[in-house]
């Protein structure tokens, strides 16, 4: 930027600065992407997961000079999340922005399928972020401010999958929307912002190296030749989402609430394939 040195063009960028942002699911892929991204624009940002490894993700993002906390939290337990929310408020005092990305999906066939599957994809997918909003809720609308990102995905919601085994995973996320809409309505006269995205395809090499690519090179074709499906040529990366929540999680959204954005590169846009398609 002519005539601004690069230290104050960061500073420039830092659209987050002086906000706490809460990240579920955030050991890796989309929930790490997020959480790099707030984190990069001046948040502190606390990573939550099930997994102790989100330790080693705050670690890396901390290498990098930033603000981050880390703590293993399991979505499903109200009282584990009651827990550390508390410890959050102790140490930072608020939680300005609340996102709630913690979610699995396997797959499996309507015919075949338990209860026991569906209520533990319902239980982390859909309760768990009752569970997190339900948390933070108070000192927001005491507050009158607040920013809460949920992550859905345009399966449900907007499209479906030829490749099946996506009922309740497409029944989750089609809640995320529902939710996020009522909760926007019921909170919107405390100044508090509710609203979603819907990713598309996101790149993880390691989904590729299951499915039989035995090397990180075999699993970087894969993903390329597979972008050339979507009309924008590539699958999208966790930073990618990062970006949307970026924007929904900062005050130039002030005026956004109960409303999504989709980040699948075109993809939905497609009434038939017609590709591959070739960067032009």
């Amino acid at each position: 930027m002519e005539g601004v040195s690069e230290e104050e063009g960061c500073d420039e960028m830092k659209r987050l600065e002086g906000k706490v942002a809460l990240v579920t699911g955030a050991r890796r892929g989309i929930g790490a992407g997020i959480s790099r991204v707030l984190a990069e624009h001046g948040a502190t940002v606390v990573l939550t997961d099930i997994s102790e490894g989100v330790h080693e993700t705050a670690v890396e993002i901390r290498e990098r000079g930033f603000r981050v906390d880390s703590y293993r939290m399991d979505v499903t337990n109200g009282d584990e999340v009651g827990e550390v929310v508390r410890k959050v408020l102790a140490k930072h005092e608020k939680v300005d922005i609340l996102v709630n990305n913690a979610g699995i999906y396997p797959r499996q066939r309507l015919v075949e399928m338990s209860e026991e599957f569906l209520q533990n994809m319902f239980d982390i997918n859909v309760f768990g972020m009752f569970r997190c909003a339900k948390a933070v809720l108070p000192l927001m609308m005491e507050r009158r401010y607040g920013k809460i990102v949920n992550v859905s995905s345009v399966t449900g919601p907007m499209v479906g999958t030829p490749a099946g085994g996506q009922t309740a995973y497409a029944s989750t996320k089609a809640a995320v929307h529902g939710f996020t809409v009522a909760l926007a309505l019921e909170v919107a006269q405390y100044g508090i912002n509710v609203n979603c995205v819907y990713p598309g395809y996101i790149v993880s090499p390691s989904a590729y190296r299951t499915r039989g690519s035995a090397t990180d090179e075999d699993a970087e074709e894969a993903m390329r030749e597979f972008g050339l499906r979507i009309p924008m040529c590539r699958q999208g990366t966790p930073e990618d989402v990062g970006n949307a929540v970026l924007y929904l999680a900062s005050d130039e959204s002030g005026y956004v609430t109960g409303t999504g954005i989709v980040i699948d590169g075109g993809n939905i846009l497609q009434e038939e394939f017609l590709g591959p398609y070739e960067p032009r």
